[in-house]
């Protein structure tokens, strides 16, 4: 008779996105999955087949279910200067109420992993071009409509604002000082005239 998995596997990925995340890949032995998860090893290696593999699941889900559905709800529900400033004062409230720093799950893989392993380099990669659409689809909704000026390059101001928000993650870990962030916010901002 075949094993039955006696667990969630949505709550159990939903787990280790939070392990990795506040933790990182490397910092995270399979000791604390087995901890945090609340399953064996053998459960975990016989469902997501390595640390690496459960990483990459938890990484994909982090980048649907946050990165991907935040950017999706920000652009349809609210207007273009406003969907961008809401996007800066969203992560502001965060970083100023996440007294573990864990700042961004993405950045962080970045940071710690991205520039060592291909594919988990490319999923972040991806992440990031998506950002960036996201904003060049807003400014040039922005301008259609009057709120953003007509004349600024929309690429190169999504591509100035993609790294406006992915130097305040980075530095949501080392400096969360309120002042600094909204400094940064507003610079951004600042850009869309």
């Amino acid at each position: 008779m075949p094993w039955e998995k006696n667990f969630n596997i949505d709550d159990a990925l939903e787990k280790a996105m939070g392990i990795f995340w506040s933790r990182g890949y490397e910092a995270t032995s399979m000791q604390d999955l087995v901890h945090g998860m609340g399953l064996n090893r053998g459960s975990i290696y016989d469902t997501f087949e390595s640390k690496r593999a459960l990483f990459i699941a938890a990484l994909k889900r982090y980048d649907r279910k946050c990165r991907h559905a935040w950017l999706c709800d920000l652009e349809n529900t609210h207007p273009p200067r406003k969907a961008i400033r809401r996007l800066f004062d969203e992560w502001l409230e965060v970083i100023s109420h996440d007294s573990s720093r864990r700042g961004c799950f993405l950045t962080n893989t970045a940071l710690e992993v991205a520039a060592h392993d291909d594919e988990i380099g490319a999923i972040v990669a991806a992440s990031q071009k998506e950002t960036e659409k996201f904003f060049y689809r807003v400014i040039k909704a922005g301008q259609k409509t009057g709120e953003i000026a007509p004349d600024l390059h929309a690429k190169d101001i999504s591509r100035a604002l993609l790294a406006a928000l992915i130097g305040l993650l980075v530095l949501a870990r080392s400096r969360p000082e309120r002042a600094l962030m909204r400094s940064i916010a507003d610079g951004a901002m600042a850009q869309l005239r």
